[in-house]
């Protein structure tokens, strides 16, 4: 069979109108003899209503209630799509990850995708049928709903296509594609054709909105092949594939940038052995994710400032846990929110000296002090002024040539 997975997201999904608009995308597919798969979000600001409702309700809301509850939100769109192409005269139905079943763990919340079922959806594919499943939920083997995180839906489509060896797994979303930085943030950002998985995995998960990086990496490991289009505009969108299937790259592929990081200073922390496990220890158990890390020692070699950045969003939870922290001690405890971390991404910089010496050049021409440092083999991230975001990002699409 030569099928196809669709993925709608939720601006796609936001308003009848635009789902009137998916439907007749879909029916494109089908018209070119795919068998079409459609993986939907919920519409648009359904899922936050639905949490918000859980929080007016108890501040310790179950977790398995919230999976149900939150669920639903595809539930209504999957059927308003089912019903569109219906109305049009084609055979479709809505399915809920019970009905496939998709099978996950038993984490709530959060849970992962273990086996899809495809016995029923082949059947139905088969009779001419196009199956709407929702994206974001399956069922755990105690047959309740659970829910994969947000963003969750576009690991059902990529797990929907390594199960049923689709041809293609098409990203739809309100932009044509990834581009080398944030449009909204500087106009002269271009759309890329092709992206690796590791610059994608790097862009997401430094700022980068377009995809979650756990999906990415589901993709990388199943070696799905992604295209992120718009389901506004009809034109080529940008690829997500292995690295040998790109030629001509540049050196920095893109730019990424963060609004809502805060970074933490431990000042004269005793500098002894398991001192660092102690202060990150708490943190990690109350799931708050420490990303860049500067250690300095004292010139007299006994003490240490401790530097490292979190999400501004943890920065309460954080102050608590290390102030009753007795595991640790320290002379004074400082945060800052008016910063943001800015990141070059490529492959390219692998086999091409000098691409540290550039940013920071850069950077200094326009008179942006770096605070922080952390590299990796694709990519380096500094932590800069808020202020000084825009200029950032700006001063280096200039310096790699992001712009031609």
């Amino acid at each position: 069979m030569k099928i196809v997975v669709l993925k709608f997201g939720g601006t796609s999904v936001g308003t009848i109108d635009r789902i009137k608009k998916v439907a007749n995308i879909i029916i494109n597919y089908s018209k070119k003899k795919y068998n079409v798969i459609v993986v939907s979000s919920a519409m648009s600001g359904t899922t936050n209503d639905l949490v918000n409702k859980s929080k007016n309700i108890s501040n310790n809301f179950s977790n398995e209630e919230y999976d149900a509850l939150v669920s639903s939100g595809e539930q209504v769109s999957c059927a308003l799509i089912a019903g569109r192409l219906i109305h049009k005269g084609y055979k479709s139905r809505s399915w809920m990850g019970w009905q496939i079943p998709i099978i996950t763990d038993n984490k709530h919340k959060y849970s992962k995708i273990n086996q899809v079922h495809k016995t029923n959806l082949i059947k139905y594919l088969k009779s001419g049928g196009i199956p709407i499943v929702t994206g974001f939920q399956g069922v755990n083997i105690k047959g309740r709903i659970t829910t994969i995180g947000r963003g969750g839906s576009d690991a059902s489509a990529i797990m929907l296509a390594k199960f049923f060896k689709a041809k293609r797994c098409i990203i739809y979303t309100d932009v044509e594609g990834v581009y080398t930085t944030d449009p909204k943030k500087l106009e002269k950002a271009k759309k890329i054709r092709v992206i690796s998985y590791e610059e994608m995995l790097e862009m997401a998960s430094l700022g980068a909105k377009v995809m979650q990086p756990v999906s990415i990496q589901d993709a990388r490991l199943s070696r799905i092949d992604i295209e992120v289009k718009s389901s506004f505009k009809n034109k080529s969108g940008t690829l997500i594939t292995r690295r040998k299937n790109i030629i001509n790259r540049n050196i920095i592929t893109g730019i990424s940038s963060t609004q809502n990081d805060a970074k933490v200073t431990l000042v004269g922390v005793k500098d002894k052995p398991g001192i660092a496990a102690s202060i990150f220890k708490p943190l990690s158990e109350s799931s708050i994710n420490v990303d860049m890390v500067v250690q300095n020692i004292s010139a007299n070699g006994k003490e240490t400032d401790l530097t490292f950045t979190i999400k501004s969003d943890d920065l309460t939870k954080t102050k608590k846990i290390i102030n009753s922290n007795k595991q640790i001690n320290f002379k004074k405890l400082l945060f800052d929110k008016n910063v943001s971390k800015v990141s070059i991404i490529g492959v390219g910089m692998i086999t091409t000296p000098g691409v540290t010496y550039r940013m920071f050049q850069s950077l200094a021409k326009n008179k942006i002090n770096i605070q922080v440092i952390s590299t990796s083999e694709i990519k380096i991230s500094v932590l800069i002024n808020k202020k000084n975001i825009i200029k950032a990002i700006a001063a280096l699409h200039k310096e790699f040539k992001l712009e031609v």
